[in-house]
């Protein structure tokens, strides 16, 4: 029985149509749905160009107050983006118990979510980009799909699916 999902979005190119069947598997089993995006932490040539224009107090200043606002922020794109989707589905909002932006390796953020939230099914896309259409999967579904305690439903991309029904 699956009371609980987890739709994990890269908010890429798919993540509406990988939401479309995150709400529709959420309405067919009266199911709570959460959602996470993952935010990969700064790289060390992002952080050394930031050490040269900050001082250390501001750069620990933002690093501590800008990246909690920038999660902020990235959560809200998130919960905008599913409105607009969505228009006038209020009840498929409803289905949204959560919608949580993480800093980590998407990989282990993923399944840490599935195990603190005990959810019964993990959603995800198979790629993030419309270039990866000629790999089978992208690394973060691969390594999911390989390491979870729960079902996967896997969303093939468009790009993918368009050009296997050539």
């Amino acid at each position: 029985m699956i009371r609980s999902m987890l739709y994990a979005t890269d908010l890429g190119l798919y993540a509406p149509y990988v939401m479309q069947h995150a709400l529709a598997l959420a309405r067919t089993f009266k199911a709570d749905l959460y959602v996470i995006h993952v935010v990969e932490p700064i790289g060390l040539f992002a952080e050394s160009v930031l050490q040269s224009y900050l001082d250390e107090k501001a750069l620990s200043e933002w690093q501590s107050q800008g990246v909690t606002t920038v999660m902020a922020t990235i959560e809200q794109r998130v919960l905008d983006s599913f409105r607009e989707e969505l228009g006038d589905g209020e009840q498929d909002l409803k289905l949204i118990r959560s919608v949580r932006v993480i800093q980590g390796d998407p990989c282990e953020v993923i399944l840490d979510q599935l195990r603190k939230l005990s959810v019964d099914l993990l959603i995800v896309g198979s790629h993030s980009h419309a270039t990866a259409a000629a790999t089978p999967l992208g690394r973060t579904a691969a390594r999911v799909l390989q390491l979870s305690t729960v079902p996967v439903y896997l969303v093939p991309s468009l790009q993918r699916r368009r050009s296997d029904d050539v």
